[in-house]
């Protein structure tokens, strides 16, 4: 190994037996004012969202913007093809009616908010992520069973080696590690 290599560090993993050790230690962690932050869970810990002072996710905004780009596509397309592009009068009715036409609305507007959530859950969790550096923690690998975690990265603001550990041992935890990229 070459000795002008560094290893960058990512940040503190802190192990926590019990939802609720690891809900009062994001509230703490919350508190303390870090921004660089997350807590992993086997399952769905209710109230944990309002712990770590998340606010509703923006996903729904994609959604609701996909939703109406398909509405508006399937009422022009419908317009343009039956009043422009191929015009076709059935027993007088009219060339273009919004009734008629909602059925292929309605189906473009699930199509395109479904796509529009797909494509902004990824775009904000920025995937696709070939790698993790919490993947190579043999002791990380038990958050998918039984344990829970709260990481700390080491590109917070508010980050101290010293401090930050400090933290985290008076939140409770029993193991705290430093990962390394």
């Amino acid at each position: 190994m070459n000795a002008n290599v560094s290893i960058q560090s990512y940040g503190l993993v802190a192990e926590f037996d019990t939802p609720g050790d690891a809900m009062r230690a994001a509230s703490s962690i919350r508190d303390a004012g870090f921004r660089k932050w997350d807590v992993h869970t086997p399952f769905p810990v209710h109230g944990l969202d309002a712990a770590m002072g998340i606010k509703n996710s923006p996903v729904g905004w994609f959604t609701f913007f996909g939703g109406c780009t398909g509405y508006t596509t399937g009422m022009l397309m419908i317009w343009f093809m039956n009043g422009f592009d191929y015009k076709i009068v059935v027993g007088g009715k009219p060339l273009f009616s919004p009734f008629y036409a909602f059925p292929v609305c309605y189906e473009l507007t699930i199509l395109f908010a479904a796509f529009a959530t797909l494509i902004g859950m990824c775009f904000l969790n920025r995937l696709p992520r070939l790698y993790h550096p919490l993947l190579k923690n043999r002791r990380f690998a038990a958050v998918t069973h039984d344990k829970f975690f709260v990481v700390i990265e080491t590109a917070d603001p508010k980050y101290s080696p010293v401090e930050t550990r400090k933290l985290l041992e008076t939140a409770g935890s029993r193991h705290i590690e430093l990962i390394e990229e």
